[in-house]
């Protein structure tokens, strides 16, 4: 086993049901932090699209004992980092620190999960924040929400895997102080929690300071995880919308893929097979579409709707992406993609292909936890969906377990039948 994966974990559960992973490494003198509480996109209620990242928002506009702004300043006059992210199943919190602010880190996150401070104004202000994000990353930018936000309602049908995770502003601007003091309660409890400390830390030392700043905070219980899960489709979906900045047709397909936790072993087969079909000149559709047809100026392909195969819940899929030269046919291009999935399918991989690709996927994941703080986040999400926290550390071996049967057999799965088809109509004046 390489060296940089003989990590040492301690976990262990507070009274008050907070989880926590301690991953010491004392190579430089840098501590990351990550808090990740067990709510996303998927948990927020009908009526209150985008309310996770709102809330996400208000977690930095001040705490139970520290004005707006004093996180900021006291992580930054650290000389640390820290920011925080939505996601489909969890909500994040992090810094990246000097290891002797530690304890500060720790007071900051533990004063936050005792209550931030919701008031009007600071939620009015936030809305605000939120609306411009959807401007400038939706709205006004060529391809704004392709696929992430395009093509879930056209794969899904419940309101938790189908709905616009960035909000509407109605919805948005109907939000209450109310409606997020009762969201905190409910999602933003201890037992919902995971804190991971990675870094220059000593085990002991840092037990007790966890201790010592976590342990009062208030017990409440996680709440019930909801179920969202839903039928496999049984025919094509497709759809298409004008994109009035798009200077270029586009377009991404979804395939159902099994559960990524409870069944690990058959899932992990399409995390390849998306790496196959286009990671690299050398792979399978960027060969066919780019090199050597030229139908299709890019291609991409990735589980889950956010790109993160390993930090997400079921259900999720494979998508493939692809922008197309001026005039170029979506059908053509989606006849070659059926055509080369059926070739892996039917034929195999060439010799080396599996083994290129699983040395070139763990390049990028052992690269992933090089830095403390992407190691403190990855021990907290995989503690909480797995169980697991070392889980990044067993990728490479486990990915190496993946035969060329396995991923003949993913390939076979992605048939025209099962297949969810957005297509970006060009409104730029390039078609």
């Amino acid at each position: 086993m390489p060296a940089t994966q003989q990590r040492t974990l301690e976990r262990f559960t507070l009274d008050n049901g907070l989880r926590v992973v301690l991953a010491p490494d004392r190579s430089a003198p840098v501590v990351g932090v990550a808090v990740v509480y067990d709510v996303g996109i998927r948990s927020e209620p009908v009526g209150r699209t985008g309310f996770a990242h709102l809330f996400e928002h208000l977690m930095f506009q001040g705490s139970a004992n520290l004005e707006k702004l004093a996180h900021f300043r006291h992580v930054q006059g650290s000389g640390g980092t820290f920011n925080g992210s939505t996601h489909l199943d969890y909500t994040d919190y992090y810094e990246m620190l000097p290891s002797n602010a530690l304890e500060r880190a720790l007071f900051l996150e533990a004063d936050r999960m005792r209550g931030p401070r919701l008031t009007e104004e600071n939620l009015r202000n936030q809305v605000d924040v939120v609306k411009e994000e959807i401007r400038v990353n939706v709205l006004n930018r060529p391809y704004g929400g392709f696929p992430w936000l395009k093509l879930p309602p056209v794969l899904f049908e419940t309101f938790p895997n189908a709905h616009d995770g960035y909000g509407s502003f109605d919805d948005l601007e109907a939000a209450t102080v109310a409606d997020a003091a009762e969201f905190f309660e409910r999602y933003y409890a201890a037992g919902n929690a995971v804190l991971a400390v990675a870094g220059d830390l000593d085990v002991d030392r840092a037990a007790q300071l966890v201790e010592r700043h976590f342990g009062d905070v208030p017990a409440r219980p996680a709440p019930p995880r909801p179920n969202f899960a839903e039928p496999d489709i049984t025919g094509e979906r497709r759809q298409s919308y004008v994109d009035k900045l798009a200077p270029l047709p586009a377009f991404a397909s979804a395939w159902r893929v099994p559960d990524p936790i409870g069944d690990f072993a058959a899932y992990l087969p399409y995390v390849v097979l998306a790496e196959v079909l286009t990671d690299g000149d050398a792979s399978r559709l960027v060969r066919r579409l780019v090199q050597t047809d030229r139908i299709a100026t890019s291609v991409g392909g990735y589980v889950s709707f956010m790109g993160e195969a390993f930090d997400v819940r079921d259900p999720t899929a494979l998508l493939l992406q692809a922008h197309l030269p001026p005039g170029g046919s979506v059908d053509r291009v989606l006849a070659v993609v059926a055509e080369e999935v059926d070739r892996v399918a039917q034929d195999g991989l060439e010799p080396g292909e599996l083994e290129r690709t699983v040395a070139r996927m763990s390049t990028h994941l052992l690269r992933d936890t090089d830095t403390v703080l992407q190691r403190a986040l990855q021990c907290a999400v995989h503690e909480q969906q797995r169980g697991e926290p070392g889980l990044s550390y067993e990728l490479p071996s486990r990915l190496a377990e993946v035969t060329e049967e396995q991923v003949r057999a993913a390939a076979a799965t992605l048939s025209i039948n099962r297949r969810a088809t957005v297509e970006v109509v060009p409104g730029g004046g390039m078609q």
